[in-house]
């Protein structure tokens, strides 16, 4: 006869969602320790800038578009006037 405990479905279930669990924490903890993002980055920072409506709508349908994100657009944008402002 063997010393085995006999387990339970709930047991055995218990054990599925821990492992699941602990696999889940290590991909979160390697995900943050690669990725950076404006929010986290020293160099950026956070601003609020009014547009008139349509002039959102359009620059969110011209920026999904290009595939970029609306901060993108309005960076390149800037930086290209304060160079024609020289």
């Amino acid at each position: 006869m063997s010393n085995k405990k006999k387990t339970s479905r709930f047991d055995d279930l218990i054990d599925v969602a821990r492992s699941r669990s602990e696999r889940d924490k290590a991909e979160v903890i390697q995900e943050k320790a690669t990725r950076i993002t404006k929010s986290t980055d020293p160099e950026f920072t956070r601003t609020t800038i009014y547009l008139p409506k349509n002039l959102h709508r359009q620059l969110k349908i011209v920026s999904a578009s290009l595939d970029k994100q609306m901060s993108d657009v309005v960076i390149e944008l800037i930086e290209d006037w304060l160079k024609s402002r020289k």
